[in-house]
């Protein structure tokens, strides 16, 4: 685990537009040569590997972890077999080194997040009632003493997420006491 390595949440209601807002971030921190990773929560039953295929055929037969490997990349998969969901805290300690890792979702957990906010979702904001928001993204004006960005503006939002990241450190120590 890297030292130097930051980490901020991305929460919000689904359909938000956390993911998309997510595609525009990544590829500005990656232009001011940083490596960002990213942790993104799934409520579901997902997939990364096609069903038919070898790697899939080695989940569907038990294997607990499959690891795809090519020239190009390559992806660990780790079955829980009915484990409990491994906790955020466990997560960013598997993590390769990155000076960056943005969580999407996870919006439960006690670490420090930026909400994604959209009017057009017609949902209530999450800041009021959780402590871990420490600034916005909204496509409307909120009222708040919380740092607010425009969701179109990325700059602003990446000055937010610069500003904002906590060492891993500081992360880990935070989600710890939470358990």
């Amino acid at each position: 685990m890297d030292s130097d390595m930051k980490v901020i949440g991305l929460a919000g209601w689904s359909g938000a537009g956390k993911t998309t807002l997510l595609t525009l971030l990544i590829p500005h921190f990656v232009a001011q040569g940083l490596r960002v990773s990213t942790i993104k929560h799934a409520h579901h039953n997902f997939d990364v590997d096609v069903p038919g295929k070898d790697s899939w055929l080695h989940r569907q037969s038990g294997a607990s972890e499959v690891m795809i490997s090519s020239s190009r990349r390559w992806a660990l998969m780790h079955e829980l077999r009915g484990d409990d969901e491994p906790p955020l805290a466990e997560l960013l300690r598997k993590m390769s080194p990155a000076d960056l890792v943005i969580v999407e979702g996870f919006k439960a957990v006690p670490h420090r997040k930026i909400e994604v906010h959209r009017a057009a979702n017609g949902k209530a904001l999450l800041f009021p009632d959780d402590p871990g928001i420490a600034g916005i993204a909204a496509d409307v004006s909120v009222e708040t003493t919380l740092p607010v960005a425009h969701l179109d503006d990325i700059v602003a939002i990446a000055t937010l997420i610069e500003r904002l990241a906590m060492p891993i450190a500081d992360v880990l120590a935070g989600l710890n006491r939470e358990r």
